[in-house]
């Protein structure tokens, strides 16, 4: 007899960016905790939910540290590597900074698994850390009831050129990176209702590496960056909008989608996350009175390795959003602006 096919997909009970907790929790969880300010050489830590932690060094070199995993969002192991640790030094990117080496995480289900597919999950995170130029230079494993990978990846920047996600300032322009709809793809997936063009397109929106992040820094008009992933496009937005004390508008019908993530959206391959995500942050978003639930769904939807949300001066948004499309990042997009005020508004 034929073994059955093993798919990851459904070893776990959630997938991707998916797995985090919902904002409402984390912050829960993280409230009471000691923030870093007796460490002035702690430059970034938990105070405004950013991307990662950063240590000043010297004038001139600040560390940049960060860990991301999750289960599995894709049946076929390599690609869940790589999805896996292209999510991961994403972070790095996101702070303006250029990864420099990586170690990997990794708790697998010994006795559902076997090794060759293990195997192809490492392969798969070490193929794209070779991409990025950093190696895997060690790690940590446990034998786990789910699949988990990801990395522990470490980064260097020089302070004058760090971007939070909390300097965003009135008047800027908010460009998004990639394409939005991942979770809802996620979701396809798990019900066998993405078809394999739908697959490999969102493998390819989610291992594109965001290695534009660094660029981006060099610009003194590029203000803040933040990258959107388990919390959406509307609870990374609200993050910046609470950490650099302004209002967010985002432009729904600006915003850019993968390609089928309307029509599956509709047809109700929505992800628990993004109705947690809702639950938790609800509250402070302004949505139009008009706005369908899959419409909202897809705005609170969790993104796995998605784009970076860069807020930029206005007069310097034409012309990043043209070096974007040149460097690879077709669905690059204006989706919005930032505003005198607090929270974050849909248009």
């Amino acid at each position: 007899m034929t073994a059955p096919e093993i798919r990851l997909s459904q070893l776990s009970h959630g997938g991707g960016c998916g797995c985090k907790l919902a904002p409402a929790v984390l912050r829960e969880l993280l409230a009471g905790q000691p923030v870093g300010q007796m460490f002035p050489q702690l430059l970034v830590g938990t105070e405004t939910s950013d991307d990662a932690a950063v240590w000043q060094v010297d004038d001139k070199t600040a560390v940049i540290a960060t860990t991301d995993f999750f289960m599995p969002m894709v049946d076929d192991p390599h690609a869940f590597g790589r999805i896996a640790a292209t999510n991961a030094i994403s972070d790095i990117y996101a702070m303006g900074g250029r990864p420099i080496m990586a170690l990997a995480i990794l708790g697998m289900p010994i006795d559902k698994l076997p090794a060759e597919m293990i195997r192809e999950i490492l392969e798969g995170g070490r193929a794209i850390c070779a991409e990025a130029g950093i190696p895997v230079a060690g790690g940590h494993s446990i034998d786990s009831p789910e699949p988990i990978y990801g990395l522990a990846v470490i980064g260097l920047v020089d302070p004058a050129k760090l971007r939070r996600n909390a300097d965003a300032r009135p008047g800027d322009v908010l460009i998004l990176t990639k394409g939005l709809g991942v979770g809802i793809y996620s979701a396809a997936i798990k019900k066998s209702a993405l078809d394999e063009a739908g697959i490999a397109e969102m493998i390819a929106s989610t291992t594109l590496l965001n290695r534009i992040g660094p660029e981006l820094a060099e610009d003194p008009a590029v203000h803040a960056i933040t990258d959107v992933t388990g919390f959406g496009i509307l609870g990374h937005g609200l993050e910046m909008a609470r950490g650099s004390d302004v209002r967010v508008v985002i432009e729904r019908a600006a915003l850019p989608l993968l390609a089928r993530a309307e029509e599956l959206a509709q047809a109700g391959h929505i992800t628990g996350a993004s109705t947690r995500n809702w639950a938790a942050y609800g509250a402070e978003v302004t949505l139009p009175e008009t706005c369908p639930d899959w419409q909202r769904a897809l705005l609170c939807d969790p993104q796995t390795s998605g784009g970076l949300l860069v807020a930029v001066a206005p007069e310097a948004a034409e012309g990043w959003l043209r070096r974007l499309h040149d460097a690879g990042y077709p669905l690059s997009a204006i989706v919005g602006r930032v505003e005198e005020g607090q929270g974050i508004a849909v248009v």
